[in-house]
């Protein structure tokens, strides 16, 4: 394999769309969606890397020659390289590998038609350690998904940083963003254009793969033991970092909480994923009060970890906290970023999902009250949803009034 010299050392993106993940005539996972959400983002803020870089985007290949080809040639740059694979995870019968599908791909064309996993660790496999990011979002089918038990985990080449989500053949879908980008790379997204700073991969797996809330079986690499013992900005500390782009006028406006050495969230995932969650709640009151201590309580910073709190509250099954928090974050960031901006509604989507999900009809009608007037001020909230959650909070009051009519 031929390395570039030095005084050639350029970055390089490349980015794989397979074949969508399909159950029952319903797409599952959309890689197409994915590979156009991550064209709008600057190589410079993939890579976290000034260098010089080229990008590839390989979208609907059918010759795994081809993809094989363009592997290669990344595989062959000296300086920082991201590949992002989107699609369904395959394996073919006979053999029992793994092989990212590609377009036309069938259960008895895989060797001929998709890219075997193992074409993509052997090529990767030289890279200098620290320079490769592998990012998976995928979809494992029915013939892959024993082989990843096997495993324990996805197969990975030696040196290679890897991240993402790989999704079990049964169950709900991925969960799906706007326009059918899927939940995982659409928070990563999320996550690099909101920090004032680029975080690591490592944080910006954990926030991606906690606000995505995976389906139950999803396998999220690295695994909550793997972060545990994982130091949170290791895999990028070598990756010269580019400012996110953000309003002029406003460049930490929806910025994660940053508190250094001790940024606490790869535990709080671990924590949170390995079902410890009162640990996890502890941690994040604990990391909450020290940014409220030196940002100040209306800081940009110590909102975001009002929502870290609530998805750790969502995840720990606690939605009447999971509202409260969500809720209380839609009303700072209202109030300091006004209704138009895309964190409000992100916020406020958040608070509704929880409150729906309340069960006792007190304490739903509570806080939906509250929540009502909030995404009544959010002239772009979804009309539909607005009037479901009009019709559902009068549903609950008339219950509770029959309750005390009952009971009086």
């Amino acid at each position: 394999m031929h390395i570039d010299g030095p005084e050639q050392q350029r970055g390089h993106v490349l980015l794989i769309a397979g074949d969508a993940a399909v159950r029952r005539r319903t797409v599952r996972l959309a890689p197409g969606a994915n590979l156009a959400a991550l064209a709008m983002v600057p190589a410079a803020l993939l890579l976290g890397s000034d260098l010089p870089s080229d990008t590839v985007y390989l979208d609907g290949a059918r010759d795994p020659n081809t993809v094989l080809a363009r592997l290669r040639t990344a595989a062959g740059t000296r300086g920082p390289l991201l590949l992002y694979l989107s699609g369904r995870l395959t394996a073919d019968r006979r053999g029992r590998r793994l092989h990212l599908a590609l377009a036309g791909t069938t259960p008895g064309t895989v060797r001929y038609t998709a890219l075997a996993w193992e074409w993509l660790t052997g090529e990767l496999r030289d890279r200098p350690a620290g320079t490769t990011t592998l990012l998976v979002d995928l979809a494992a089918d029915k013939e892959a998904w024993p082989l990843l038990g096997e495993y324990g985990t996805l197969p990975a080449p030696p040196g290679a940083a890897v991240y993402g989500v790989v999704a079990p053949p049964e169950g709900p879908a991925p969960a799906a963003g706007h326009g059918a980008v899927s939940g995982y790379t659409r928070h990563w997204i999320d996550q690099l254009r909101r920090a004032p700073v680029r975080l690591a991969d490592v944080q910006l797996h954990t926030l991606a793969a906690g606000a995505a809330g995976p389906a139950p079986g999803t396998l999220v690499v690295p695994t909550a033991r793997d972060l545990e013992t994982r130091p949170a900005a290791a895999p990028a500390a070598a990756r010269p970092t580019a400012p996110a782009p953000g309003p002029a006028d406003a460049p930490s406006s929806a910025g994660a909480p940053d508190t250094g050495p001790a940024d606490p969230r790869a535990r709080l995932h671990a924590l949170a994923t390995g079902g410890r969650h009162t640990e996890a709640a502890a941690l994040a009151r604990t990391w909450e009060q020290q940014v409220l201590d030196t940002r100040g309580p209306g800081s940009p910073e110590a909102v975001r970890c009002t929502e870290i709190r609530a998805d750790l509250a969502r995840m720990a099954g606690d939605f009447d906290l999971a509202t409260a928090l969500w809720t209380g974050a839609v009303r700072t960031r209202l109030a300091g970023q006004g209704a138009a901006a895309p964190e409000v509604h992100d916020a406020a989507a958040g608070a509704l999902y929880c409150w729906t999900r309340l069960k006792d009809p007190v304490r739903a009608v509570a806080s939906g009250a509250d929540l009502l007037e909030l995404l009544r001020a959010l002239p772009r909230f979804d009309p539909q949803h607005l009037r479901l959650t009009e019709q559902r909070l009068e549903a609950l009051r008339a219950a509770v009034r029959d309750g005390a009519a009952l009971h009086g």
